[in-house]
């Protein structure tokens, strides 16, 4: 018999030290094999199950697989687009599969610019989203948590960084810096969109910790950074993710418009943006057999963007709990609301141990 189930068992309650009330004394051991196997089916396998059974989720992650799996190899595999690579302005497979999508007015491969492009749209999607939720999460939840000077302080930085105009402040940066790294590319494109972000997760927070169980945690003694992480941040995920890819398509409209316009520098770029621009310059919107040209980059921007939505919207029931639990199959987890991860086996229709 453990010690806690011996004291607890003959003690009197006025026995027990104070703060042994909360407690929580595991009855089993976990091997470091275990403990490995319940984080990878917590935080991988579980919510790989939950996407798999959405479909308008495992449709999204389709597309943006693919998305990254073209731009991760596609072009140590595929030709590098270049000046006269074949017969110039012909149509999708007028020639096989040698130019699947057709080629411009200058020759170049059509499919071969599309995924030589890819790469580096895949990098600023990633920093500019991956800025926006890290800024706005962070300040918005600091914010709406800690209150008084704090909350005052960073609400003001929040306000100023609001009211700066975003697009002629994206042209400013972008004639200034001359941008060619994309990492700083989609900083740039999303220098102040985070600050709308952290106003609306200050206004979830300062609800949610007002909730019972934030007090409860409060007046266990809990650190703050582990009630933000195990009581707020689950809460507002779902939305964040939504926000994640609000940003990832505001970075993907914005580079491909200002590339499309000129603001930014493609000398030796190659963007969809710069397809476009370049598609409309040579008259593909006038000439019928030139309308591959512009079509070709159009939709791959409307492609990856319509994973996206669908991943986001898909992804909701990864973050409530007991959805999480009950995709929790190899051991215990903590999100399981039943307790039948702590040790105990659960019996099927048929009695036998599950």
């Amino acid at each position: 018999m453990s010690e806690r189930s011996e004291r607890t068992g003959t003690e009197p309650l006025h026995a027990i030290e104070d703060g042994d009330a909360f407690e929580a004394v595991s009855e089993t051991t976990l091997t470091r094999k275990e403990r490995y196997q319940r984080l990878l089916d917590r935080w991988v396998l579980a919510p790989g199950r939950i996407v798999w059974s959405e479909r308008r989720a495992r449709i999204g992650a389709g597309i943006i697989l693919l998305y990254v799996i073209l731009g991760l190899i596609g072009p140590a595999l595929y030709k590098e687009p270049r000046t006269n690579q074949g017969p110039r302005s012909i149509a999708p497979l007028a020639e096989g599969l040698a130019y699947p999508l057709g080629t411009d007015n200058l020759g170049r491969d059509i499919l071969a610019q599309i995924v030589h492009a890819t790469p580096s749209m895949l990098q600023m999607i990633a920093a500019g989203g991956l800025f926006v939720t890290v800024m706005g999460v962070t300040v918005g939840t600091v914010a709406g948590y800690s209150g008084g000077r704090t909350d005052r302080a960073l609400s003001l930085v929040t306000d100023i960084v609001m009211t700066i105009p975003g697009l002629p402040l994206i042209v400013i940066l972008a004639a200034l810096l001359e941008p060619q790294n994309p990492i700083v590319t989609g900083l740039i494109l999303t220098v102040n969109v985070w600050a709308g972000l952290a106003r609306e997760i200050r206004s979830q927070v300062l609800s949610i910790s007002r909730h019972s169980y934030v007090e409860a945690s409060q007046a266990m003694g809990l650190s703050t950074p582990s009630i933000i992480v195990k009581d707020i941040l689950p809460n507002i995920m779902p939305y964040v993710l939504i926000t994640f890819v609000n940003a990832a398509r505001q970075v993907i409209f914005a580079s491909v418009g200002l590339y499309f316009l000129g603001v930014l520098p493609y000398d030796s770029v190659v963007n969809w943006g710069v397809m476009i621009d370049q598609a409309v310059s040579g008259g593909a919107m006038h000439v019928a057999s030139m309308a591959h040209w512009l079509v070709a980059p159009l939709a791959t921007i409307t492609l990856l963007s319509f994973g996206l939505i669908l991943f986001s919207q898909g992804t909701d029931r990864m973050f409530n709990p007991r959805v999480r639990a009950r995709h929790a199959s190899t051991t215990g987890s903590d999100d399981d609301p039943t307790g039948a991860g702590d040790g105990a086996a659960t019996t099927g229709a048929g009695g036998g141990v599950r």
